[in-house]
């Protein structure tokens, strides 16, 4: 039984985020956490000293919050009617980061599904703030859907890596998962940088090697910048979900530095999943 997290805003993107995840988990018996946090805007004032006007508002954001994620548990359900999969509904006044932190650890979460950007998503963004930040905290697998993304099964991954970093199988598990439920070929690409491997880089891709089993296929580029390959590789196989594993050590850490990330020129149209080191 997997356990999803769906933070939801109840915005477009974020909507679509759950759609991506009732589908690629359509065979998968599974329970699916829709969450929604909410903060009162007049909170850090008059509601914390209590001013008699703003009294019980939060209850007022509570019931708002909590039939919003009823309806839209009501409209999947009805829409999906998957016997595979259960959902259940947690509605908290709280900031979204720490909300998911504890959700993730009270119900051992497996993965956390969200899409990129929020009801105030910029097009000059890659990432919006929440789905930084959850993607910089969380300590499981996290799967961000950008905007209009139209569902496609995962057959194709691209996974690329420096070999720099230890690989663990209980890390691998989630991506191992969908590619077991979708007999998916993860395109483990590594960047030449005109030196052999080392000893530690060859170890650790043996290791990655043997993890993915039959899954993978090693592809090895020619050093033209690890975004241009990606860039690339996207266009020419027609990939379907990009994973990379959180190493401060990489490139990856380079896109999660500021709050909210400018394009760098990383083109990513497809679902990106992020997996933790340790």
């Amino acid at each position: 039984m997997s356990r999803i997290l769906l933070p939801t805003d109840f915005s477009q993107n974020s909507i679509e985020a759950i759609r991506y995840a009732l589908n690629i988990y359509k065979n998968i018996k599974a329970t699916f956490y829709l969450l929604h946090t909410y903060t009162p805007p007049i909170y850090q004032t008059e509601y914390i000293i209590g001013s008699p006007g703003q009294i019980g508002l939060g209850d007022v954001f509570q019931e708002n919050s909590m039939t919003q994620l009823e309806k839209l548990k009501d409209l999947l359900e009805h829409q999906y009617q998957n016997p595979n999969h259960t959902f259940i509904v947690h509605s908290a006044f709280n900031t979204l980061i720490s909300e998911v932190l504890e959700t993730v650890t009270a119900e051992n979460i497996d993965v956390i599904i969200m899409g990129t950007k929020g009801v105030t998503g910029a097009n000059d963004i890659l990432f919006g703030t929440h789905t930084v930040h959850v993607i910089r905290k969380a300590n499981c697998p996290v799967i961000a859907v950008p905007p209009n993304f139209e569902y496609e099964a995962p057959l194709e991954i691209l996974f690329p890596t420096d070999y720099e970093i230890e690989y663990k199988k209980e890390n691998m598990k989630s991506l191992l998962a969908i590619a077991t439920q979708h007999k998916s070929r993860i395109n483990v690409m590594h960047v030449r940088t005109g030196y052999d491997l080392t000893e530690i880089q060859q170890k650790n891709k043996v290791v990655l090697e043997k993890i993915l089993g039959k899954y993978a296929l090693s592809h090895e580029l020619p050093d033209n910048g690890i975004i241009e390959a990606i860039n690339e590789f996207q266009i020419k196989y027609k990939i379907n979900l990009l994973v990379m594993v959180k190493n401060k050590h990489t490139f990856l850490e380079r896109l999660f530095i500021e709050p909210i990330i400018k394009k760098i020129g990383l083109h990513i149209n497809v679902p990106f999943m992020v997996l933790p080191q340790n």
